[in-house]
């Protein structure tokens, strides 16, 4: 039994592992490159459904705060006068634009416009968020004193 010598590489073997140890280098640069991309893809996926989620939290903040003083106003149909343009005066009114600014980004207070002659009246809530425009909630209702 005779045993072959090992074969000495030569330099053209060399250069053959070089250039494919090379190449395999850039396969895995590529490969990151597209992990990295993708996963900023899912990060920029992420923050738009946070912005979102926040959006029509507020929004629903803001319907909700409405549709309170709505109801207080019928309840208290006979001040309706009171929860004119300046309602400090008026305890349940003063309370709930508490609640608004409190409630709502940006510490804007809702404005109230009242027709006493209709009874319509029209609320608008106002808030910002960090970074966007002001954004706002208005509803119109008419209150029946008559009951």
């Amino acid at each position: 039994m005779t045993l072959h010598p090992r074969r000495r590489p030569n330099r053209t073997d060399r250069l053959l592992r070089r250039a494919a140890a090379g190449f395999a280098m850039i396969e895995a640069l590529i490969a990151l490159l597209i992990f990295m991309l993708g996963a900023l893809g899912v990060l920029g996926l992420q923050v738009s459904l946070t912005r979102a989620t926040s959006g029509a939290k507020f929004r629903a903040e803001a319907a909700y705060l409405a549709n309170d003083l709505v109801g207080t106003m019928w309840a208290d149909a006979a001040n309706l006068t009171a929860y004119g343009a300046d309602c400090s005066n008026h305890a349940p009114c003063r309370n709930w634009t508490a609640k608004v600014q409190d409630t709502l980004p940006g510490n804007i207070a809702p404005t109230l416009s009242i027709d006493p002659a209709t009874a319509t009246v029209e609320i608008t809530i106002n808030w910002v968020v960090p970074n966007e425009p002001q954004h706002s909630y208005t509803t119109i209702t008419s209150i029946n004193r008559n009951l």
